[in-house]
């Protein structure tokens, strides 16, 4: 399964409709496309619960591999998916050399010296379940679904100890079936916070399935694992920030830095898969030109503002911040820069210097700002331009001679398949633009 999000919660006395679509057929296996919806009975209001997407592996009957026909694509929404299918696969593929990448990044970086931070091992939880017919499908094997709901539960459970609340389903990440169970079969189910995000909580789980002889032998069998990500909510439905998590032993400091390498992707795989198409629309009339120039200012105020920004690179003299808001991913970029704050103020307010270090730039904005598609101005093969919601740089003064450089940018989804490649490690292209900056205010504020 790929990652499933839950939008929205089912409740007792609600109709639920599951739709299912094969997607793509790969020769041998397929991308199944599955569509959950609930619908409430007294307001008529439908409301999407989850999207998710299933690969499935034909199974060969003798030595012979079956081979699939391909998917007959009927309407437009069929070729999007059937597009976006070869996308998901080639993510998957690519994960583990991905994942292992941002390993090897994240364990340069020990963030975990919080004072008031919990041990992960305080949130270890453990269940045993059997299997038996009513659980298992007409091959005898456990249904996926019936694991995924015992899954959660332990998990559940696991993030409680936390929040001291009850946790909300918000995704399931990497749910891998590694091997079948069957009808008799005792499930153990091992579950644990692995790092927690603000407002979110990553629980691993480790499902190991024994028969009768290997329950007495002690050989398990590994079959699942998964990592669902919670949230939960106060009495006035408010976001609960959750407490650190100190990881202390050797496999507990694996598991905090796998959690942070796997948000990453998640940011990145979620936005190289928006298939929204932003509208191009003229530039704004001069007489609203100053109530912009105002609304761009306040705009970008609020969002240095907000809380919840979160790490996801460090190189050097720069740091790279995402906050995730709904459908919109925010920016920003931190530098430390050898120059005066009013001196970096003025050169990086003269956008005729842009060009010098930003090699993305091609034409000249205010600071503060929201740009446009321009439909005199066309994509072309060697440039597309963006819808860019909010951009634009905060300068804080350290000394005489030195400042904080803050770049923020809340972009829309054309832009994210550039900031993707840079979350998952395949591209650097941010910290060089940064680099570039740093270098042009030290040389230009050194002649000041």
């Amino acid at each position: 399964m790929d990652d499933i999000q839950f939008e929205e919660a089912a409740r007792v006395g609600q109709v639920i409709t599951i739709k299912a679509k094969v997607n793509r057929a790969f020769k041998t296996s397929m991308e199944v496309g599955i569509n959950v919806t609930v619908q409430d009975v007294l307001t008529n209001v439908e409301k999407i619960v989850s999207v998710a997407y299933a690969t499935y592996v034909v199974k060969p009957v003798g030595a012979e591999k079956i081979e699939l026909e391909p998917v007959k694509l009927l309407s437009a929404e069929d070729h999007l998916e059937h597009a976006l299918a070869t996308e998901r696969k080639r993510i998957r593929l690519g994960y583990q050399e991905v994942f292992q990448n941002l390993m090897q990044e994240s364990n340069k970086e020990d963030t975990f010296a919080e004072e008031d931070a919990i041990s992960a091992d305080l949130t270890h939880v453990q269940s045993i379940e059997l299997v038996q017919p009513p659980h298992a499908n007409h091959h005898g094997n456990t249904f996926g679904g019936q694991i995924m709901a015992w899954m959660e539960t332990v998990a559940s459970i696991s993030a409680s100890r936390l929040c001291r609340s009850y946790p909300i389903l918000k995704s399931v990440n990497m749910f891998k079936f590694w091997g079948p169970s069957v009808v008799g079969d005792r499930l153990v189910f091992n579950a644990i916070v692995n790092n927690t995000f603000h407002n979110s909580v990553e629980v691993g789980v480790r499902v190991e399935a024994y028969n009768c002889e290997e329950w007495i032998k002690n050989q398990a069998r590994h079959i699942n694992s998964a990592f669902l990500i919670f949230n939960s909510v106060n009495d006035k439905g408010e976001l609960v920030t959750f407490p650190k998590i100190k990881p202390i032993t050797k496999d507990s400091v694996r598991r905090y830095h796998g959690a942070i390498a796997r948000k990453r992707i998640r940011l990145a795989r979620k936005y190289m898969l928006s298939a929204k198409e932003d509208k191009p629309y003229d530039l704004w009339e001069k007489s609203n030109q100053a109530y912009m120039s105002y609304s761009n200012i306040a705009t970008l105020t609020y969002l240095a503002a907000k809380t919840g920004w979160e790490v996801t690179s460090t190189l050097n003299n720069i740091r790279i911040w995402t906050h995730e808001d709904g459908d919109v991913l925010s920016l920003k970029v931190e530098m430390q820069v050898k120059t005066a704050s009013h001196v970096a103020f003025s050169l990086l307010s003269n956008f005729t210097y842009r060009q010098q270090w930003d090699k993305h730039f091609f034409e000249p904005y205010i600071v503060a700002v929201k740009s446009v598609t321009l439909t005199s101005v066309p994509p072309s093969s060697e440039h597309c331009r963006s819808e860019i919601l909010c951009a634009g740089f905060q300068i804080y003064s350290d000394s005489s001679s030195s400042c904080r450089v803050y770049y923020f940018n809340q972009m829309t989804s054309s832009l994210m398949p550039y900031l993707a490649a840079n979350l998952t490690g395949s591209l650097n292209s941010i910290e060089d633009t940064a680099l570039e900056c740093i270098k042009f205010l030290e040389l230009k504020g050194s002649k000041c």
